[in-house]
């Protein structure tokens, strides 16, 4: 640690100026999400709709979304 101290005081305005316009002029390449954040993203989507439209079409779940006029009361039994 105390060799890497010493050679971050030992820099001048100068060098370092000189290190910050070397890494500015360095072009990055695309990443990972810049390459296939999109098509990740689409994909997702496009599995979770189908996965769904599975699920509420085919999987033989009742919803019941709206118990009115579906529920009958039974008649009272007095033994």
């Amino acid at each position: 640690m105390i060799p890497l101290t010493r050679k971050l005081l030992s820099l001048s305005g100068q060098s370092i100026r000189q290190i910050a316009a070397r890494r500015a002029h360095q072009k990055a390449g695309p990443d990972f999400h810049d390459k296939y954040g999109n098509a990740v993203l689409a994909g997702g989507i496009v599995f979770c709709v189908a996965v769904w439209s599975y699920v509420s079409t085919q999987a033989g779940i009742t919803w019941n979304l709206s118990p009115i006029g579906k529920i009958s009361p039974k008649e009272w039994r007095s033994d």
